[in-house]
């Protein structure tokens, strides 16, 4: 699925081929007609690609090539079961995107900065991203008019050191309260329809929720790796319920029995589960499912458990702050929590302590993280890697697999 945004009305098509095959073999997509009623965005579905290709492609607008700096390209899994290892690839991390905007932003030192990282996560060449929510900043300009909800998606994407990083690897995206509503918003915005609206426009995720439950929450496969993508916002109690109350909820108990039954059902030796908010920190006063859902939380752990749920590594943004967590709450295998945080967004200058942060982990810069699942299928290994806004790795942990049994 290709996204692509004109700054007015437009047909839009793809032309592609196979990198190995000559400029005379394009292919074309039908044209796309790009409204303001779905913000001038078209996606571009193509069908019928061989697997393990690299594809090279150029957007025409009006009939008319878009001449650009880079070659965009997009790429095919490979067709690895039952024929050899797995695949080596490597996934990008990030969130707390912050793009200013001075009309609307609060006085003082601009929030939003380095937007260099985005050139550096490009030049690490990542299979895919996973944007873990904050990846807009609604002002509080925005958050009672959908079209300022709109406008402020738009102003984010249009940011010229993104293109590169759009055009030339796959992305997928959780939302948090920022690209949701207004700060630590919950259930009860009465936007929340439209963000959702304005959400599946501007990400081409693989699906939302399920037939009768909306939200962003979906689940996809990349290699021999499952990712588990939740929703922490449309269904979430207000923070203030007493954390005392065993309905307080952050996602839902529908959405977390798909989740439970989703990881129950998966056979990959990483079943990787992606948050806005934190799940394994306990000992912080902002938002995180084991601090302020506790219910939640211990029922979670106890249904992993329960079932012989093997290989879940928990992954969050939000906290402006990078940490390494490790939790292991009986004499079974431990459960890992990369928080990745923030990409152009001011940094925490003191992050809380955390007795489950793993030392040497704490990173208070703007920075992201690189996941690379490598080795033979019976010793899979996944390798962190969190770098600085240059691309200078930072510190790197790697699990494996076996550990997670």
């Amino acid at each position: 699925m290709l996204w692509i945004q004109t700054i007015g009305p437009a047909s839009v098509q793809i032309a592609y081929r196979w990198e190995q095959h000559p400029i005379d073999s394009l292919r074309y997509t039908p044209p796309v007609k790009t409204s303001a009623d779905n913000d001038f965005i078209a996606h571009i579905h193509i069908p019928y690609l061989e697997p393990g290709r690299r594809y090279v492609y150029d957007v025409l607008i009006n009939g008319q090539k878009v001449h650009l700096p880079y070659q965009p390209t997009f790429h095919t899994q490979h067709l690895w079961q039952w024929r050899t290892d797995p695949p080596e690839f490597a996934v990008a991390l990030g969130s707390c995107f912050y793009v200013n905007d001075p009309p609307y932003d609060r006085p003082g030192k601009a929030y939003g900065d380095s937007f260099q990282i985005l050139s550096a996560i490009t030049r690490q060449q990542p299979d895919l991203m996973i944007w873990l929510g904050d990846n807009v900043y609604l002002r509080e300009a925005d958050f009672g008019d959908p079209q300022m909800l709109s406008y402020r998606y738009a102003h984010t994407r249009g940011h010229p050191l993104l293109q590169a990083l759009l055009a030339t690897t796959h992305h997928y995206a959780v939302w948090d309260d920022h690209d949701y509503g207004p700060n630590d918003a919950d259930r009860s915005y009465h936007l929340k329809e439209t963000a959702l609206r304005i959400f599946r426009n501007y990400w081409a995720n693989p699906s939302y929720g399920l037939p009768n439950l909306p939200g962003v929450f979906t689940q996809f496969s990349w290699g021999d790796v499952d990712f588990f993508l939740l929703d922490d916002r449309y269904y979430r109690s207000p923070n203030r319920i007493p954390d005392s109350d065993s309905d307080k909820t952050m996602w839902g108990g529908a959405q977390l029995s798909w989740l439970l039954d989703a990881l129950t059902y998966s056979k990959a030796p990483f079943k990787v589960v992606i948050n806005g908010n934190q799940f394994l920190n306990a000992s912080t006063r902002y938002e995180s499912l084991a601090a302020h859902f506790p219910a939640e939380f211990k029922y979670l752990i106890r249904e992993i458990r329960r079932r012989d749920i093997r290989g879940v590594v928990f992954i969050s943004g939000d906290r402006h702050h990078t940490e390494l967590i490790r939790y292991q709450p009986d004499n079974r295998y431990p459960f890992y929590e990369l928080t990745v945080s923030p990409l152009t967004s001011r940094y925490a200058s003191r992050p809380e302590k955390n007795p489950r942060r793993m030392k040497g982990t704490l990173v208070r810069q703007r920075n992201f993280a690189i996941l690379r699942f490598s080795g033979p299928r019976q010793n899979r290994q996944m390798t962190i890697t969190v770098y600085d806004v240059r691309g200078m790795p930072l510190w790197q942990h790697t699990i494996s697999a076996s550990e997670l049994r």
